[in-house]
């Protein structure tokens, strides 16, 4: 009997799951993050708090571990792996300092050329007085799975793609070469291949078998993506959350910064993709949570709404319209307000019906089943709107825990 776990360190705090050999969760932990100071020692905290979490029984027949973190999120250690100064969370845009020098040296639309990239972070931090006691270069999941297995300067091509890595060729590019950083880049491994079993003292500490392994992460969206179901060409997941975000697999490779638009390796596949703006921020703004639910319940689907919105908290979007300074479009706002609220999910539908045509416009394969994961999944009247304009198959994702999609992972290091 062989279980695996999968860690997910997200924006809003960190969670575990434990499966069998046929997937089924056996366990789940939580752990939020509040009003934290030191994003190290919080990191480090909630590891062991949710390793603790597990039940001794369950940690005994646990053989492989696989964490995700945050996309772009890294951190600079010393030669035992000691951070030498704060780490850069993924929507840190400090790397905008350095973006014009970065753009006479990295390729046209190159995915690093974002203020918020793993690289533009990495040529800011450069200039810290921190950065002479630097040996290392790790991402969040990186560090963290450092801290399981104790092997330094090990991340995957996941993590990796921001930082430069060409994950088409598997190996990092002549034109970073010649910026000359003076610090170790990561050994880049395919997501949820084995890096090495649990150092002695963490297997011992909490009671794991000795030749449990500990493999190669992901980001927390593709852990996300794994867990929805979605496994074929023309198959999509997208998030409804705070924000939309699409992401569409693909056998073809899609690349334009100038959308947002980037392409993550899945095996032989690509999973392509983008996010907009607008999402359930914009109806938590208008909208109570039960409002939402006895609103959406009125809404006749089968009829398109007349209002033409572009719903956003403040100006400026990326996908998929370009256009730092796009102007929220919420006018005119009738009296009843399940009216508006009709206008509102139309509107966001055509965006996300937009997102996904200039996806295949660029060479993406067709859309042909969409799988919806965050909390607008639960609106039935939203799902039904989305269907209208979509013409294709939406359904719910199999399960919307990125922790889920990583154990997947670490099930699959094991070659189950």
């Amino acid at each position: 009997m062989t279980f695996y776990l999968g860690i997910d360190f997200g924006t809003s705090g960190a969670r575990a799951v434990v499966i069998d050999d046929e997937a089924r969760i056996l366990s789940e932990m939580r752990h939020p993050w509040a009003n934290v100071a030191d994003w190290v020692i919080c990191w480090k905290q909630a590891l062991w708090s949710l390793l603790e979490g597990i039940s001794e029984e369950l940690r005994r027949e646990i053989g492989a571990i696989a964490i995700n973190g945050t996309s772009s999120t890294i951190l600079l250690t010393d030669a035992t792996g000691q951070p030498v100064d704060a780490p850069l969370l993924y929507n840190d845009a400090r790397g905008s300092m350095v973006l014009k020098d970065l753009s006479n040296i990295a390729p046209p639309n190159h995915t690093v050329l974002s203020a918020t990239s793993s690289l533009a972070k990495l040529l800011w931090m450069q200039h810290l007085p921190s950065f002479k006691q630097a040996r290392y270069l790790l991402h969040q999941a990186d560090w963290l799975g450092f801290l399981l297995h104790g092997q330094l300067g090990i991340s995957d091509y996941h993590n990796a793609l921001k930082l430069g890595y060409d994950v088409e060729k598997l190996q990092y590019p002549e034109w970073l070469e010649k910026l000359s950083i003076p610090i170790n880049l990561p050994q880049v491994l395919t997501p949820g291949m084995p890096v090495s079993e649990l150092s002695p003292e963490i297997a011992d500490k909490f009671g794991f078998r000795g030749n449990c392994l500990v493999c190669a992460g992901t980001t927390d969206s593709i852990a996300a993506f794994l867990a929805s179901g979605a496994k074929s060409p023309g198959e999509a997941v997208t998030s409804l959350g705070s924000t939309l975000v699409l992401k569409l697999l693909s056998r073809s490779r899609v690349e334009d910064s100038r959308y947002g638009i980037y392409s993550h390796r899945l095996g032989k596949l690509w999973l392509t993709g983008g996010a907009s703006n607008t999402g359930g921020a914009v109806l938590k703004k208008f909208f109570t949570d039960e409002e939402l639910v006895t609103l959406s319940r009125d809404i006749d689907v089968s009829q398109a709404s007349e209002l033409d919105y572009y719903p956003l908290l403040k100006e400026g979007d990326r996908f998929p319209i370009n256009d730092p300074h796009l102007p929220p479009r919420l006018e005119p706002r009738p009296n009843n307000p399940k009216e508006f609220l009709h206008g509102l999910l139309e509107s966001m539908a055509r965006i996300e019906t937009r997102g996904y045509e200039l996806l295949q416009n660029l060479g993406s394969d067709q859309l042909n089943c969409v799988y919806t994961a965050g909390g607008g999944a639960k609106n039935s009247a939203w799902t039904a709107i989305r269907s209208r304009y979509l013409k294709v198959p939406v359904v719910s994702s199999i399960n919307t825990e990125a922790a889920y999609g990583t154990a997947l992972l670490a099930m699959q290091g094991l070659g189950r």
